[in-house]
């Protein structure tokens, strides 16, 4: 059961209405920092790559990305090492490096 009135099961309808809309979050982590869970970066689901993610945040940053770190289901490893074309996956978490 659903309810306004007393908040029944809001976390269950927010995470059928993402699954319905087929959107994907992507967290951001800085340099040294924990990650950010309050502002996802938010995807659809034809295009869930790393260089998607980049010119979601900003135009500039694929032509400066050396790699990213990777934490979350879409990596074996956690963090990995991955390239603008690796397809990231619901919540995962991203760090940006930059070329020098």
């Amino acid at each position: 059961p659903l309810s306004a009135h007393h908040k029944w099961n809001f976390d269950d309808l927010l995470e059928k209405m993402w699954d319905y809309l087929s959107l994907t979050r992507i967290y951001t982590k800085p340099k040294g920092q924990l990650p950010d869970f309050n502002a996802p970066v938010v995807l659809k689901e034809d295009n869930k790559t790393l260089e998607a993610f980049c010119n979601n945040l900003h135009k500039g940053i694929l032509k400066d990305l050396k790699y990213a770190l990777v934490w979350g289901s879409s990596v074996k490893y956690q963090p990995q090492r991955v390239g603008k074309e690796h397809e990231l996956a619901d919540e995962d978490i991203v760090q940006i490096i930059k070329k020098h």
